[in-house]
């Protein structure tokens, strides 16, 4: 039976996640916190005092990426490289972010440090697969990986 694939299952997922952001964000806007609330966590990043006396923000560490979750992100992109190329590059980026936050989560959890260096995609593909690197972003016709995340 032949079998037609417009749509990968990366591609799907990431729209299952921006659905979810969706509904969650609109959920949070019909009951906004009072204006001076110390109750509110939504804040990202925590003001601190530099030494010196300078206000500045805590950033996440850089996260550790072994050569082995490297490579499974290369292993990852590989196959979704001809879908990407069907889809074209609207699509295609979709399928990216969806992947990217996939690979992410199944290394640590490690999606906002992702998210707040988003050039280590490109960091780790160049040196683990220059080729499927090279491929990803001709497929997606970005200048870089990174600028096709948005997650």
């Amino acid at each position: 039976m032949p079998h037609s694939r417009w749509i990968s299952r990366s591609t799907l997922l990431l729209a299952g996640v921006f659905a979810a952001a969706a509904l969650t964000a609109c959920g949070s806007e019909s009951n906004p916190a009072p204006t001076g609330s110390s109750g509110s966590t939504t804040g990202s990043a925590t003001a601190t005092t530099k030494p010196g006396g300078t206000a500045g923000t805590n950033k996440p560490a850089p996260p550790v990426i072994s050569d082995a979750a490297s490579a499974q992100l290369c292993d990852m992109i590989k196959p979704e490289l001809s879908n990407w190329r069907v889809q074209g590059p609207t699509l295609g980026k979709i399928g990216l972010n969806a992947l990217v936050h996939e690979w992410a989560l199944r290394n640590g959890g490690i999606n906002g440090a992702v998210l707040a260096d988003k050039p280590i995609v490109d960091r780790l593909t160049t040196k683990s697969c220059p080729d499927v690197h090279q491929e990803a972003i001709q497929a997606l016709e970005l200048p870089d990986l990174a600028s096709g995340l948005a997650f």
